[in-house]
Parts: C-alpha cells; structure tokens; sequence
C-alpha cells in the first residue's frame, strides 16, 4: 500500500477537479491509499459523491488554503501549520504518506516543501523536473523553474537527480544526459556550463551516459534521455514549447473549419488528428517533481483538468514505487565522495552558495 497526500485546495479548480482525478487514480491503482486535506465545506460534499474513494481516503480538516496569486513568503507565514497545503508536505515528512501532490501556488509549494522536508545533504538548491514528450517517446527536463541561475557543480547535482528520476519513472539503467548550450561544440557557452560538462566526462559514472551539450531543438527531439539547464532559460523553454503547442492547434482547428472540402477531410483524418491531439496534449505529462528534497513533492499544473492531474497523481506514485528517494541519494554519495564540494578554511560551504540559499 502506498499513502498520497493531497492538497484538495489547490489550483484553479480546487476539490471539484481534484477528487474526480483522484477517483480515476483509484481505479486503476487500487494499492494507493489517499490523504486528502482540505476546507471540510469544499470537500466533504466532492467526496460524499464517491463512496468508494470515501472508504481508502482519510480526510483532514485544514483551516487555510493558500491562494494562487499569495506571495511564498505570505503564504508560509501564515499557511505554516494550518493550511491544507503545508499539510499534504508535512504528511511526508511524518512518514504518514510517502509523497505529495498539490497544483497550488508554485512559489508557496516551493518554499514549505524546502522549510519543511529540507534539502539533501550534498543538495544547495533543489529542482523541478518536468517530463517533456518528444519524437522518441518522453524526456526528463531540469530544471524547470525553481533555481535561477546555477553554477557548475549545481547543474551536475541536477544531471544526478534528473537521472535518478528517469530511472525511476522510465525504467532506464543509464539514461543519457545532455547540457542545454547555445551550441554542440565544447568551446561555446557560458564557464558554469563548460565547468557541468568536463566534471560530468570526468566522473564517468555508471548510472548516467553524458553525451555533451545539446541546443533547444534537441529537447523535442528526443536526443537525451535527460536535458539538464538552470531555471530561467529551462522555464523559458517550458512555457514556449506549451504555447507554441497551443498554437499549432489553433491552426489546425481554424484550417480544418475554412471550407466544406476542409471539413469532409477533417472527417477522414479524425483517427490522425485524434493521435496528434494526444501527443500535444500537456496533461498528459502534467506534473513537476521537486527533485533534491528529503521527500518525493510533486506539482499539478493549476489548470489542469481531472485527468491531468490523475498524471500527477500517478507520476507520484511510480516514483515512490521504484524508490527515486533511494537511487538519488546512492548516486549523489557516490558522485560527492569522488568529487569533494569546493569549501571554505573552516569547512562551510563557498560564499556564493550560501548566498544563493540567503537569496532563496
């Protein structure tokens, strides 16, 4: 049996979304148990429509639920304890559940799920890792938001735990790795992507193939099995890649309504279309897992519909399975006992990464 915890108060839908996915997920993974916290006015009556859900659920009142425009600093001053998401993390932290799902406030998320769970020991700054479908099938991409800015030794703590993920979720022994560059030589580039690069060729580890830089059109490709960058440009690519999917749609659906002779032909290719509409669909790999915590955390996107975030849902759940908490620790006390972390004369950590962590 494997616990979920659930912010039912998350995103743009809250519980009318959140238990109907939860419902789907029942279904088909009937060993999950769920922990479900919410306001018990906006709940309660969602989950009175489903009685057999109602019966592997535990419910749990919470007095606050944190809104999707709240500052992280606002949020967890005074969700801290009390609101539904700080909850769901803290459930994992117990040992109650062995992971979380929210599509709340991502900054909000962010900054409990640090205060609360913490980093790993050899982790400055954690990740949010997205699944990325590609011509070849599905791609790891990190990170994706939650650092801005990364330095060498930071981006090769993302390869360690991006491949840990993709072992987990796509059952791969050693995933292939790439660094997001603005070209394939090993001459361009900024010096912390360069520094990623020889330090990732030189440990030559057993869990990870690095295959060098890749540029943005090999994310869609399919080129690596993991696409490692630091969290502005990796961002940039994320919402660029859902929006010009969004716009290839638009396309189609006005090009298919032009004319009668469209329209027919849109009636013989309905199969195709179909297919392709699955492909670009981003519910499907819906889901951002904050990768480098003491616990698996993983974010629903805050508009996603119920079958979204049943992909969340379930994302969690494979990653709990085949032990991601496990493989990335083993991977990262390997790496770091070979490669010593730069330190200061009395033994702290360099100036520039405490002030990072200052800055976070």
């Amino acid at each position: 049996m494997i616990r979920i915890s659930i912010d039912a108060m998350g995103g743009d839908h809250g519980p009318g979304v959140v238990i109907p996915a939860l419902v789907k997920v029942a279904t088909r993974r009937p060993e999950i148990r769920f922990v479900i916290y919410g306001r018990e006015e906006a709940v309660r009556p969602e989950l009175a429509k489903y009685q057999k859900l109602a019966e592997k659920s535990e419910f749990i009142h919470s007095e606050v639920a944190v809104k999707m425009d709240d500052k992280p600093s606002q949020a967890l001053r005074h969700g801290r304890g009390k609101s539904s998401m700080w909850m769901a993390i803290d459930a994992v932290k117990s040992g109650t559940s062995e992971a979380c799902v929210s599509a709340g406030n991502t900054g909000a998320l962010m900054a409990m799920s640090k205060f609360c769970l913490r980093t790993m020991a050899t982790i400055d700054r954690p990740a949010i890792a997205a699944i990325w479908p590609t011509l070849r099938g599905e791609s790891v991409v990190l990170d994706v938001g939650a650092t801005i800015g990364a330095d060498a030794h930071q981006l090769v703590d993302f390869a360690i735990l991006g491949t840990g993920m993709a072992r987990s979720v796509f059952g791969m022994e050693r995933p292939t790795v790439g660094l997001l560059n603005v070209g394939v030589e090993e001459v361009k580039g900024q010096e912390e992507v360069k520094d990623a690069g020889r330090m990732l060729r030189e440990a030559n580890m057993a869990s990870l193939d690095y295959r060098g830089f890749v540029e943005g059109d090999d994310i869609g490709k399919g080129t690596v099995d993991v696409v490692v960058t630091e969290g502005f440009s990796g961002n940039i690519a994320l919402k660029t890649a859902e929006g010009t999917a969004r716009q290839i749609a638009g396309y189609l659906r006005a090009a298919m309504s032009r004319t009668l002779m469209a329209r027919i032909g849109y009636i013989f290719a309905k199969g195709a279309f179909d297919r392709l509409r699955e492909k670009m669909d981003v519910g499907r790999a819906n889901g951002g897992v904050f990768l480098g915590l003491n616990g698996i955390v993983v974010k629903s996107h805050g508009g996603a519909d119920a079958d979204g975030f049943a992909a969340a849902v379930e994302l969690a759940y494979d990653m709990v399975r085949n032990r991601l908490l496990d493989r990335i620790e083993a991977d990262l006390d390997l790496f770091h006992a070979r490669n010593p972390r730069p330190r200061n004369d009395d033994g702290t950590r360099r100036e520039s990464d405490a002030e990072a962590d200052e800055e976070n």
